[in-house]
């Protein structure tokens, strides 16, 4: 099968299983009920599966992500590359985007990640400006 990056806007109980393992703090209920046209959940999806996930908010024409996580078992793999990708694709109306630093994980790991997705490093986050 192919990876394949979803917009999710209702969330099946296999979902919820999944998204359980991604962020094992998360409340799918409250997650569903806030998802619209600006709360945007973006997931990686294999052998169906999710693999990693991202939340998105959009406010005009700029795009904010948050809770970007990978599936221990799946790191170094490329999905969190893809999925960046492919939501920045998938919204072409947005031309600024941005990533705080929840300051959660490894920092020179994660700059470096975002760098290899082509975000620049801002005071407290990470910007992209497509064009």
């Amino acid at each position: 099968m192919k990876l394949t990056i979803i917009r999710l806007q209702q969330l099946s109980a296999q979902d919820r299983i999944d998204l359980g393992k991604i962020w094992p703090d998360v409340d799918c209920d409250a997650l569903e009920k806030k998802l619209n046209e600006n709360h945007r959940l973006y997931a990686a999806r294999f052998n169906e599966r999710l693999l990693a996930a991202v939340e998105l908010n959009i406010r005009g024409t700029q795009g904010e992500l948050s809770k970007l996580e990978v599936r221990e078992v799946t790191r170094r793999r490329g999905v969190g590359h893809y999925l960046m990708e492919e939501v920045i694709a998938q919204n072409p109306s947005l031309t600024q985007w941005w990533v705080a630093d929840d300051g959660k994980a490894d920092q020179q790991v994660i700059a470096a990640f975002m760098q290899a997705c082509g975000f620049r490093t801002q005071a407290d986050g990470w910007v992209y400006t497509v064009g």
